[in-house]
C-alpha cells in the first residue's frame, strides 16, 4: 500500500508525503474484503483533492499488483481490499517456510533494553501480585527478543532497609517461642525457615548479634525459595541486583555527582535536595538527609544511573498497584540526568489479583497466612493456565482468576481452548502419518484449491500473527497475543475443523484438497506453538 502512495507520488499524480506506515486492517463485515485501509482519507487534506478521487487514484495502481483480485472504493474513500485465494494460501507457506522464526521481526533491533520485574522483597513468598509480573513480565520479554531487541531480565534484590530488619527480628521471635514482633512477619513458613538456620547454624542463638546471623541466612533462604519458585514457574533472570550494594559500593555517592554537574541538587536545612518539581514532580525530593544518611530517592538515583552505564538504551520497570504514586518523581529523575522519560525510562503498573473460587474470593494461604503465593495458584490450576491467566488481561486492570474456570478441562477455559487446538492440529497430522499420507510438499500444493470460507478465514488469521506481535511488543501488551490466539486462530481453526473434512473416511479416496489442508494445519500448528511459546505457555502434542 505504502509503495502504491510512494510510485503515484513519484510519478506527480500525488502531492503529498508518504507516511512511514500505512494502516491495514481486517474489515469487521466480510463483505467489504479480506483487507481495509482509510489511507486515502488521511491523506486528501495534504492532497488538496477529494478523499475518494485520492483513492480511485490509489486504486488504479493496486489493481495492477499480483496477488490482488480486486480493489473497491467504499464510502468517503475507504479502500477495500480481496486477496487472490492462491496468493492468500501463499501464508501458509510462509509460516512453514519461516517456522519457529514466523511473527518475529526487527523492529527493535539493536535496542538494549533492561527489562526489571517482580523484584519482590526476600521478606515472604511471592505474593499473586508479583506472579502476575512474573508472567506479564516474562512475556514482554519474550515479545521484545521477537521484535529483535537484545534483553536483559533484571531482579532487584530488595536486602536493605526497614523491612529486612523486620524479617530478621521476625524469624529471632519465631526461633525463641517470642512473640512476632509489632509489623512483623507471619505465616508458617517464617517457623519453617527460624528452624531451618537453627539448624544450619548451630549456637545461632547464642552469638553476639543472632539478629544479624538470622538476617543473613533467612535473607538467602527466603531468596533462594524465590529464585526456584520463579524457574518452576519457567521464570528465569539474568542479573539479580542486590540493592545493598548501591551503599556498599558508592554508587549513591557517583549519582549525586554527576546530579551536581547538571546543576540540579541544591542545599536547604542541612540536607541535600534534587529540583524534581523542575520536571513534573509534585515535590522536590531528600537526597541526602541533613544527618547525612540517604533519603529515599537515593538508591533509585544510583540504581538508574548504574543500568544506564552498564549500556541500556532503556530501562522498563514494572510496578504494582500500590507504586503508581513513584512514577512522577522517577521520570523526574529520569528527566534531572538529561534523559527524556517515556524514552529512557519507562514504568508500567499493573493491579491486584484476586483468586475466586466457586464465586467466593480465597483468602487464606496454607503457608503464608493472608498473602496468598505463587504456589497457591499453581497447585491449583498448575503453571501453563496460570501464566495464561496472568498474561491474557491488560495488566493496568484488576484481575478475578476464577480457580474452577481455570482447571476446568473444558473449551470455556482460555488456555485449554487454545492448547486443544495446537492438539487438534497435531493429531490430524499423525493421523494423516498413520493412513500412509505422505507430507505435503509446500512447492508441490495447489493453493488454488484453498476456497472455502473457512480455509480463507485461518489464513486471515494465520497472516495477521507477525503484525500481532510487533504491536504486543511496541505497545507493552503481552495479552494482545492471548487474545488473537483465542479469538482469531484457535476459533477459526475450530470452525475450519467442523466445516472442512481433511483426512479420508473408511475407504474414500485420498481427495485433491487433503494436501492442501494438512498444509493448513501444519501451518496453524506452527502459530499456535510460536504464539503459545511467547506466553511462556506449552502446546501439548496430546491432551
Amino acid at each position: 500500500m505504502r509503495t502504491a502512495v510512494v510510485d503515484a507520488v513519484d510519478a506527480g499524480e500525488l502531492a503529498v508525503t508518504p507516511p512511514d506506515d500505512v494502516a491495514i486492517e481486517r474489515p469487521r463485515v466480510k463483505e467489504h474484503g479480506d483487507y481495509a485501509t482509510n489511507i486515502a482519507l488521511q491523506l486528501a487534506k495534504q492532497s488538496g483533492r477529494p478523499p475518494r478521487e485520492v483513492a480511485e487514484l490509489l486504486a488504479a495502481r493496486l489493481r495492477t499488483v499480483d496477488g490482488l483480485d480486486a480493489v473497491e472504493v467504499a464510502g468517503p474513500g475507504f479502500l477495500n481490499l480481496r486477496l487472490a485465494q492462491a496468493s492468500l494460501g501463499r501464508v501458509a507457506v510462509q509460516v512453514l517456510q519461516q517456522g519457529a522464526t514466523y511473527g518475529t521481526g526487527d523492529a527493535a533491533a539493536g535496542q538494549q533494553i533492561n527489562l526489571e520485574f517482580v523484584s519482590a522483597n526476600p521478606t515472604g513468598p511471592i505474593h499473586v501480585g508479583g506472579v502476575r509480573w512474573a508472567a506479564a513480565g516474562d512475556a514482554l520479554a519474550r515479545l521484545l527478543e521477537a521484535s529483535g531487541a537484545k534483553v536483559t531480565r533484571e531482579y532487584y534484590f530488595n536486602d536493605h532497609g526497614a523491612q529486612i530488619d523486620r524479617f530478621a527480628q521476625s524469624l529471632l521471635a519465631a526461633a525463641t517461642g517470642g512473640p512476632a514482633p509489632q509489623d512483623g512477619y507471619g505465616g508458617a513458613y517464617i517457623a519453617d525457615i527460624a528452624r531451618s538456620v537453627l539448624v544450619q547454624v548451630p549456637g545461632a542463638l547464642e552469638q553476639d548479634d543472632p539478629q544479624e546471623v538470622f538476617r543473613r541466612e533467612g535473607v538467602e533462604q527466603m531468596f533462594a525459595e524465590i529464585r526456584a519458585s520463579l524457574h518452576d514457574f519457567g521464570v528465569d533472570f539474568d542479573v539479580f541486583f542486590h540493592e545493598n550494594s548501591l551503599h556498599e559500593s558508592g554508587a549513591v555517592a557517583r549519582a549525586v555527582e554527576r546530579l551536581r554537574t547538571t546543576g540540579n541538587l541544591y542545599e536547604a536545612d542541612g540536607a541535600l535536595w534534587l529540583r524534581t518539581t523542575d520536571f513534573g514532580d509534585d515535590k522536590d525530593r531528600v537526597v541526602i538527609k541533613s544527618d547525612g544518611t540517604p533519603g529515599y530517592i537515593a538508591g533509585d538515583l544510583a540504581y538508574y544511573l548504574d543500568k544506564r552505564e552498564r549500556g541500556f538504551d532503556r530501562a522498563v520497570i514494572m510496578l504494582g498497584a500500590d507504586h503508581h504514586g513513584y512514577v512522577g518523581r522517577m521520570m523526574a529523575m529520569c528527566a534531572a540526568f538529561g534523559d527524556t522519560p517515556g524514552v529512557h525510562l519507562e514504568i508500567l503498573i499493573g493491579q491486584l489479583v484476586h483468586l475466586v473460587r466457586g464465586g467466593t474470593p480465597v483468602r487464606m494461604s496454607k503457608r503464608a497466612g493472608t498473602v496468598l503465593t505463587l504456589e497457591d495458584l499453581v497447585d491449583a490450576v498448575g503453571v501453563d493456565a496460570a501464566r495464561y491467566a496472568l498474561a491474557r488481561s491488560s495488566a493496568d486492570s484488576t484481575l478475578d482468576i476464577d480457580l474452577d474456570l481455570w482447571s476446568r478441562r473444558s473449551s470455556d477455559n482460555p488456555v485449554f481452548y487454545v492448547q486443544y487446538a495446537a492438539t487438534r492440529a497435531a493429531s490430524v497430522l499423525r493421523h494423516a502419518a498413520e493412513m500412509g499420507i505422505a507430507e505435503p510438499v509446500p512447492a508441490e500444493v495447489d493453493l488454488a484449491l484453498l476456497t472455502s470460507p473457512r480455509e480463507t478465514d485461518l489464513l486471515l488469521a494465520l497472516a495477521q500473527f507477525p503484525q500481532v506481535v510487533a504491536t504486543a511488543a511496541e505497545l507493552r501488551e503481552p495479552h494482545r497475543v492471548a487474545r488473537y490466539l483465542e479469538e482469531q486462530v484457535a476459533r477459526s481453526a475450530q470452525r475450519f475443523w467442523d466445516d472442512c473434512q481433511v483426512l479420508p473416511k473408511g475407504d474414500e479416496p485420498v481427495a485433491p484438497t487433503t494436501a492442501t489442508r494438512l498444509l493448513l494445519w501444519r501451518a496453524t500448528r506452527v502459530v499456535l506453538e510460536n504464539g503459545l511459546r511467547l506466553l511462556g505457555v506449552s502446546a501439548p502434542e496430546r491432551m
